[in-house]
Parts: structure tokens; sequence; C-alpha cells
């Protein structure tokens, strides 16, 4: 109960549905990106956050998050920013599973909960996936990284792959135009003006969609979608960590998972300073009595990091 009062006085952060720019040019303008390559996953591109940030000025932030990160030196400032600007250690614990699985999401319907840069759902776009919904918090995450970084697989995808990108197939390897000489800036440079257009009409474009928001007003808007969107997976890394969020977090799960669908979810064991945590949310779970929750690794070094799996107790009616 004490979790479900802090919820309802904290403020609440309207839901939209992004479409992407009709002309993406400008997005991928003097893009400077990173590759993660898991085993036998396919790479997956995304926009170094270094480089995002030191061109922060340049970028269109109608929440204006990216001066609050500067001003308070953090990650997350609670209902203003969430985080979605840094990929999180845990991403990678849930693509490795993904690749230990060998889950290929052929015809598959995907939501990436709390995305942020979107990796696990541009896996599951690349793997096949019938369709893929991506939510962040913040809608300059969605505009400024999730969409560009969809885009930017499209990219990559219809290019030969360069020799440079066939090295080193490590664990977590990343490589990308950061660790480029200057021989190899070719590699990066913005794609051609025709490509470019052409990838916002990209038959992989035409399975996204992308919301921004507030879990507990994302819920109904995407409810209002005819006929009304059941996911096999969801995908939601890092994000158990405020309890306050649980409830919110529960619903949006209880409402748009598949009767037979899978909640991959990824965190450490516990959150300084927020308090949050894996313990804090088994016990929520339990509670609602909607979910059996298994785990699927548990890591043993540092701060413990865990992927576990939710899956229905029961088959809803409906």
């Amino acid at each position: 109960a004490e979790v479900d009062d802090k919820t309802s006085a904290s403020p609440v952060k309207e839901a939209n549905e992004h479409l992407p720019p009709s002309d993406p040019r400008f997005l991928l303008a003097d893009a400077v990106f990173e590759t993660v390559t898991i085993g036998t996953l396919p790479p997956l591109h995304f926009l170094n956050e270094t480089v995002f940030e030191r061109m922060a000025s340049e970028r269109e932030d109608r929440e204006k998050i990216l001066s609050c990160m500067e001003e308070n030196n953090s990650d997350l400032i609670s209902g203003v920013y969430e985080g979605g600007l840094k990929v999180w250690e845990c991403t990678y614990d849930l693509l490795e599973q993904m690749e230990k699985e060998g889950e290929t999401f052929s015809g598959k319907s995907v939501l990436d909960l709390g995305c942020g840069a979107g990796l696990l759902g541009i896996l599951a776009l690349k793997r096949g996936a019938r369709q893929v919904l991506f939510q962040d918090y913040n809608s300059t995450v969605i505009e400024q990284l999730t969409v560009p970084n969809v885009i930017l697989n499209c990219q990559q995808d219809d290019e030969v792959e360069s020799d440079s990108e066939k090295k080193g197939k490590g664990k977590k390897h990343k490589k990308g135009c950061v660790e480029k000489g200057k021989e190899d800036s070719n590699a990066c440079s913005p794609p051609p003006k025709k490509r470019a257009t052409d990838l916002s009409k990209h038959p992989l474009m035409s399975r996204c969609h992308f919301y921004s928001g507030d879990w507990r007003t994302f819920l109904p808007l995407v409810l209002k979608k005819e006929p009304q969107p059941k996911f096999d997976i969801i995908f939601t890394s890092e994000t158990i960590y405020n309890t306050c969020y649980y409830p919110a977090l529960h619903e949006a799960l209880h409402q748009l998972l598949a009767p037979s669908g899978l909640v991959y979810l990824a965190t450490k064991s516990h959150y300084f300073g927020v308090g949050g945590g894996l313990h804090l949310f088994e016990t929520f779970v339990e509670q609602r009595s909607v979910f059996y929750l298994d785990h699927l690794w548990d890591g043993a070094e540092g701060l413990q990091r865990h992927v576990v799996v939710l899956r229905f107790k029961k088959q809803k009616d409906n």
C-alpha cells in the first residue's frame, strides 16, 4: 500500500507516440557510433554516449534533460530524466541471455520497455520480429537516441560489412568510429542523402513504434490501439531501481503480455540511493500473485546482477 501511495503523489509525464522523421538525415549527420557484438548475435550499432552529450547544445531537447544532467552531474533525476541516454550494464547481460537461448524472434511481437538506446528491441528487429514497440520515459531519448539508433542499424544492414567490423567477435566487444584512425573515418561519415532519406521508408522501420512518457499514461495510450496489442516478449532492463514505479510497471506487464508470453527482466541486486532491487521486486510480484518469477542467470562478480523471466501463473480469460 505504501508503494501505491507514493506513486499516486508523484508527477505524471504524458505519453506520446513518436513518428520517425520523414527525412532522417540530420539525426545521423556527424554520427559517431559504437558497435557491440556478442557471440553469434548480429552487430548492434548505437550512437556514442560521450559524443552525443558533447553535442547536446545542437540537439532538440524540449525537456531540457541534457542541461539538467549537466547541472546535477547525475545519470538519474527522478521524474525528470530516468537514465535513458546511457547503455546500462544489465542490457549486455540480457543480450547474452538471448544469445544463449538462441532466440530468433521470428514473427513475434516485442516490447522494449524503458528502452533507452533500444539495443534489445533492435536485436529483435534484426532477428525477424513482426513488430517492435520502443518505450522510454523521455521524449528526448526516443527522438534523439532510440529512433536514430534504429535508423543507423537499418543503414548498416544495407551496406556490405567492412573488414573492420568483422574483427574481434568478443563477448562484449564494442568497436566503432571512436576507436578508428583517420584513415578509417569514411566508415562513419554521414550517409549519402538519397540513402538517408530512403531509410525512413525502410521495411524494418515500418515494423517499429515509438512511445515516450510515464508508464501510467503510456499504458492507456497504447491500449487504445485496435486491435489491442499483446506482446510475445517484453524486455525491461534496469527499470526496478525505484520501488515507487513498481505498481505502474507491474500493471503494464500484466496488461500487455500475451497469455503465453515472457517478460525478460535484467537488474542489479540493489540500487544504492534509490532503494529498489530484485528482492523488493520479487516480493512485490509474489504479493500480486499474477506472475511466476524464475532466475535465468545470477552474476557473482561485484555488485550482483541478474536476469529473470516472468510468465503468467494462469492464462488470462481474454
